[in-house]
């Protein structure tokens, strides 16, 4: 029976490792994705001059109130 119980210690060990590992990565916070920061053109296309444009205008008025 001793027999029995150390050569299940090691299994046992891994075991908890393992689960420890697996709790750690499903609590953790997800990463940010790399895509998430702004944008880069080289040749700004109609929409992202209209998206300045009214960004810039967005700020004006915040600033003047």
């Amino acid at each position: 029976m001793i027999a029995v119980a150390v050569l299940l210690l090691p299994l046992l060990g891994l075991l908890l490792y393992g689960m420890d590992r697996v709790e750690d990565r499903l609590t953790a916070r997800p990463p940010e994705p790399r895509h998430a920061g702004g944008r880069l053109r080289l040749i700004p296309g109609r929409e992202h001059t209209a998206h300045h444009a009214a960004r810039r205008q967005h700020e004006q008025q915040s600033r003047a109130a």
